[in-house]
């Protein structure tokens, strides 16, 4: 054991010229190194090196910026208590063994200066790699655990190791695991059988895991049996839930509370409680799939249930009210589009647009379901007073498309949900255009023949072509940037056909 806390040391080098990179050192130079340890003459608990590069910019504007790399080593130094002698007590050793510890960094600094040096780590030695001139030897300067291929460094994946002897990342050997990038070696699994696969990236692939219904005090073999009123659901696992209650399970081993012999079976959208031993349904917010369960599953995210007592993920909805208003374009969505909307939700948007712009609405399709007197409705007027001009009011589900300008400038937008039935709700996509063309997008939306055909219809449900369509709204001009080819892969001949005679009178009135 130690006397008092161990002598730590933090210093740094410097390294002029040199790229400062640890590597795997060939074994040839070994001769003329002067091979210094400071291990040798105290006793290190803990080194630690690490390596940065960085340039730096010279005075003269033109000379190019020099290289200057830092080796920082960190030193931990045990006092052992055997060393304490009558002539020489602690204070004294410890003295002593800064000393030592001081010399051998001096003699370490002089070695790194001479750039003659090297630590071992592993096995393995590795050097300060010189920033070599000649391409052919670049894979030198690989950081360690990497490997120099198709002319760049790579780290070595989880699962293997690198080898300085071979250079070349080697798969983890049955009953070693490596989680990490670029390491030096593999790490030992838990259970020492050296079962497990080979190349294993986590603890969990060293196999030799006890099996649901088992457990041992690491998880690996060799494992127990749950006892008679605890079961365990998962495998490599240190222990097993009781059922509670003094409930007792069927048999040992158990590997589910649906095993924990219950006064009753729940159904799905409840759990059993084994204090009162009933059965209670999910709170809001949570759902249960199975039956006889003993919990509820939280609902993921920002979502929650409409009511309790839920069977299914799906009954967890999305509370937030969707959108992307934009100046020139943007859309509201209902919540959890496309799935359906909750219960007692309120949504409020407003579109301000710029000035001297005005705003245009495509609603592709909206379902709401009509069934409970009007219980869900969006509304889009003026303002939030309910005696503002109105645009747009509906509470049914609506699946041919319609595009509308608003009639007034500015525009309040809210949706309200009740506790009945829900639906799939909207997703309605605006434009805002410029005031001098009310008269063309009146003509464009007023005209009967924009919805005739399923084709137009498919137009306006159709996000791309609905962006193409929007695009040059906003922008009139844009209309001639999209080429004829593009337009007749995009649009319907007759749709074309449609807008070309409007916008071409509108912006080109005397050709």
């Amino acid at each position: 054991d130690g006397l008092g806390p161990p002598i730590t040391q933090k210093t740094r080098f410097k390294i002029k010229d040199a790229k400062c990179l640890l590597r795997p050192r060939n074994r040839e130079k070994t001769k003329d190194s002067v091979k210094q340890s400071v291990a040798d003459s105290c006793h290190v608990t803990f080194v630690n090196f690490k390596c940065d590069s960085s340039k730096k910019k010279r005075r003269g504007r033109k000379s190019p910026a020099k290289e200057v790399s830092h080796i920082t080593a960190e030193f931990e130094v045990e006092i052992k208590r055997e060393e304490v002698t009558d002539s020489c007590n602690s204070d004294c050793v410890r003295k002593k063994m800064e000393q030592k510890l001081q010399t051998a960094i001096k003699t370490l600094r002089k070695s790194i200066n001479n750039q003659q040096f090297y630590v071992q780590f592993s096995g393995v030695e590795y050097e300060v790699a010189q920033k070599s001139a000649k391409g052919s030897e670049v894979h030198e300067s690989c950081a360690s655990g990497q490997l120099f291929l198709e002319g760049k460094c790579v780290s070595c994946p989880a699962g293997t190791y690198y080898t300085g002897e071979h250079n070349q990342c080697v798969p983890c050997s049955p009953g070693t695991y490596q989680d990490t990038r670029g390491q030096l070696t593999c790490e030992p699994c838990p259970s020492h059988d050296g079962s497990g696969i080979t190349g294993a990236r986590n603890v969990s692939e060293c196999g030799g895991q006890c099996p649901p219904g088992h457990f041992s005090t690491d998880g690996f073999k060799p494992c127990r049996l749950c006892p008679l009123g605890t079961y365990q659901p998962e495998s490599g696992r240190t222990m097993c839930f009781p059922c509670g209650g003094g409930l007792m399970t069927k048999y040992e081993s158990a590997v589910s509370f649906q095993d924990c012999e219950t006064r009753v079976h729940c159904s799905p959208g409840h759990y059993y409680n084994s204090t009162t031993h009933r059965c209670i349904r999910c709170p809001i917010g949570t759902y249960q799939p199975e039956f006889g369960m003993n919990f509820c599953i939280t609902c993921p995210g920002n979502t929650s249930t409409d009511f309790d007592g839920s069977t299914n993920v799906t009954h967890c909805k999305n509370q937030h009210c969707g959108g992307d208003l934009g100046d020139y374009t943007g859309y509201i969505e209902s919540p959890n589009y496309p799935g359906d909307y909750p219960a007692h939700v309120e949504c409020i948007w407003n579109i301000n647009p710029p000035p001297k712009r005005r705003i245009l609405i495509v609603v592709p399709e909206i379902f709401l379901p009509i069934e409970d007197e009007c219980g869900d409705v969006l509304v889009m007027r003026k303002s939030a007073s309910p005696t503002s001009i109105t645009t747009y009011e509906t509470c049914q589900t609506y699946e041919r498309p319609i595009a509308f300008t608003s009639r007034s400038r500015k525009l309040w937008i809210q949706f309200k949900s009740n506790e009945g039935n829900s639906g799939k709700g909207f997703q309605v996509p605006y434009v805002t255009y410029d005031e001098d063309y009310q008269q063309l997008i009146e003509d464009i939306v007023r005209d009967g023949r924009l919805y005739a055909s399923e084709n137009h219809q498919e137009i306006l449900k159709d996000k791309k072509l609905i962006t193409a369509l929007f695009d040059v709204l906003a922008h009139p001009q844009n209309y001639f940037k999209y080429t004829a080819q593009e337009s007749k892969e995009m649009f319907p001949r007759s749709f074309i056909k449609l807008l070309r005679s409007k916008v071409s009178r509108f912006l080109r009135p005397y050709k």
